[in-house]
């Protein structure tokens, strides 16, 4: 007799046209406001808006944020660390993009 064993996996896709509260991004990050705004003023994040009540963040700001809960939580990172640690995400995945395109056009 043979066994199947099933796994259900949920998710939700944000787009980058989805724009949350500070609020709203603290829930789904399951992070605490304050620790946001210590980011936007490192600069880890960048919301639109002046004030942290107007403040408006991006679908992709969610994943980074998620990122940096899981940098400072698993690896202890501070925030200035946590800035510079994105940035060098940052460029390796810009690094990665470019290698992509210089393949793909070789191939042609």
């Amino acid at each position: 007799m043979t066994q199947t064993n099933i796994t259900w996996i949920e998710g939700a896709i944000v787009e980058n046209e989805i724009h949350m509260s500070i609020v709203e991004l603290s829930q789904a990050a399951s992070t605490s406001e304050e620790l946001i705004m210590a980011w936007v003023t490192e600069g880890v994040l960048s919301p639109t808006g002046s004030s942290p009540q107007d403040w408006r963040f991006g679908g992709d700001s969610l994943s980074r944020t998620k990122t940096a809960v899981r940098l400072s939580r698993d690896l202890e990172i501070n925030t200035p660390g946590l800035a510079l640690a994105l940035q060098l995400l940052d460029q390796i995945s810009d690094l990665r993009a470019q290698l992509v395109r210089i393949a793909s056009s070789k191939k042609d």
